[in-house]
């Protein structure tokens, strides 16, 4: 999909040259539609891509970031699981999923034989939202090009979101999560399957739902 086709899908107004009198809201805009365009300059070089991102001001949440979470494992893993935003220990440490959520991810990845240095494991944004607020359509629009050049180093075999904000950004849905989870999709040019399930985040204040992260869990298995 190309990217004017996410902007129009997320309602935000493509770019195109107006008059003088443009307005400010007119004007960030533009500058989103450049920010997507350069994805095509930046590297392919995985140290320089990180070096990139950790340097980026592109977006408001630079302001009040203490770290950019990059991601963490394997750069040439099979499995590739995207969250959707660094929360406050995140951003402390500079590292995706290292609270509560973390541990309860790192223990379900455990029960099918996985572990964090076999995998790559990143998020949509790479700065997080002030008291871990959702990513805005903009913020979203603008840091992606930086996990689609992720998704384009490792080639996954098998990409897993986790949570509403990246399912519904990869597959430019809003269906709920119940009616995601447990189908296969597939994801870019090169049609890599794609799988939907909880955030451990939501199975901490859920529990009830566990049962059925399993069975996600035993999905995921079956592919890899």
């Amino acid at each position: 999909m190309e990217k004017v086709d996410y902007l129009r899908a997320m309602e935000i107004d493509c770019w195109e040259k107006r008059s003088s009198s443009t307005n400010s809201s007119t004007n960030t805009e533009s500058n989103l539609t450049r920010n997507l365009v350069e994805e095509s300059s930046l590297s392919n070089n995985w140290q320089e891509l990180a070096d990139t991102i950790a340097n980026c001001t592109k977006c408001e949440l630079h302001k009040s970031r203490r770290n950019t979470v990059f991601g963490i494992g394997d750069p040439n893993a099979d499995l590739l699981i995207i969250g959707e935003a660094p929360g406050a220990t995140e951003d402390a440490q500079g590292e995706p999923f290292v609270g509560r959520a973390g541990k309860l991810l790192d223990n379900m990845l455990l029960s099918i034989g996985l572990q964090r240095s076999n995998i790559f494991i990143a998020n949509i944004l790479k700065c997080r939202p002030p008291q871990n607020r959702d990513p805005s359509p903009k913020e979203v629009a603008t840091c992606t090009p930086y996990l689609t050049k992720q998704i384009e180093h490792i080639k996954p075999k098998l990409i897993v979101t986790v949570g509403r904000i990246a399912a519904h950004f990869l597959l430019n849905t809003n269906l709920s999560m119940a009616k995601l989870r447990g189908h296969s999709y597939e994801y870019g040019e090169n049609k890599t399957p794609l799988l939907v399930t909880y955030h451990p985040a939501y199975l901490l204040r859920s529990p009830g739902e566990k049962a059925k992260a399993y069975q996600d869990l035993q999905l995921i298995k079956s592919y890899l």
